[in-house]
C-alpha cells in the first residue's frame, strides 16, 4: 500500500466509534477508547515513550468518553476534540489505514 489513501466517507458516532470507508471499499471502525488511548499528539506519545499510559488517567477509572468535535485536517487526517478536553492529536489517514490493516497494533503506526 502506498502512503496515499483516499477517503470515501467518515462517520463519527460521538458516543462509540469512528468509521472510515476508503475509496477501495475497505471499511475500518475505530472504538473511541482505542483512539483516545493511542492519541498521536506529542504529549501522549511522550508519555507512552516513557512507559506511561497516556489515557485513561492513572489511578482513576476511565471517565466517560465521547467526541465533542471532529474535523478534517486538510486531506491529511482527522482532528478530534475529546470530552475530556484533549484536542491536540491529529489522526493521519495513512496511519489509520495501516492500523486497520494490521488489526489494531498496540502502538501508533506511523
Amino acid at each position: 500500500m502506498t502512503d496515499d489513501v483516499d477517503i470515501a466517507s467518515i462517520t463519527v458516532d460521538r458516543a462509540s466509534h469512528v468509521e472510515i470507508t476508503f475509496t477501495d471499499d475497505k471499511v475500518c471502525r475505530y472504538d473511541l477508547a482505542e483512539l483516545r488511548a493511542i492519541c498521536p499528539c506529542a504529549a501522549c506519545r511522550n508519555a507512552r515513550d516513557h512507559g506511561k499510559v497516556a489515557w485513561p488517567p492513572a489511578g482513576r477509572p476511565p471517565p466517560e468518553l465521547a467526541i465533542a468535535d471532529a474535523h478534517l485536517v486538510g486531506a491529511y487526517g482527522l482532528g478530534v476534540t475529546w470530552s475530556d478536553g484533549h484536542s491536540t492529536g491529529i489522526y493521519p489517514f495513512t496511519s489509520l489505514r495501516r492500523w486497520c490493516d494490521a488489526g489494531r497494533p498496540s502502538e501508533w503506526v506511523d
